[in-house]
């Protein structure tokens, strides 16, 4: 395997684009209109994609909104991220808590609606 990554569908590629440089930090490789490819700065193996949900690379089945897709993102720290999102007026669907299975974790969604998990080792 050469790599492997992701890919969120949106019709909105730039906002949604914009969310997870904000947020979590990840810088464009490559972007076009119907498409950006986001990694990571520190790890670049760390890639997302942003498609354009009704380009004709989609297949037609999967340009319909997605459902049960949750993305998970460890980060070093869940409340730093949750005081960004706060400052870009993400939509929080749950503010960090500690978990059970010893993470500190909240949840969002991002202009696509799709919910994304990012968590942190608890202290």
């Amino acid at each position: 395997m050469q790599r492997s990554f992701t890919n969120i569908l949106t019709e909105e590629v730039a906002v949604t684009a914009a969310f997870y440089q904000e947020i979590l930090g990840f810088e464009p490789r490559f972007s076009a209109d119907w498409f950006v490819n986001l990694a990571d700065p520190n790890n670049p193996a760390l890639e997302l994609g942003i498609l354009k949900q009704s380009s004709e690379i989609v297949p037609a089945r999967a340009q319909r909104a997605p459902a049960g897709v949750i993305l998970t993102f460890v980060v070093d720290d869940c409340d730093a991220v949750y005081e960004k999102a706060l400052a870009q007026n993400a939509n929080i669907v749950e503010a960090p808590r500690e978990m059970p299975y010893g993470q500190r974790r909240m949840i969002l969604r991002d202009p696509a609606g799709t919910f994304v998990d990012i968590s942190s080792p608890s202290t």
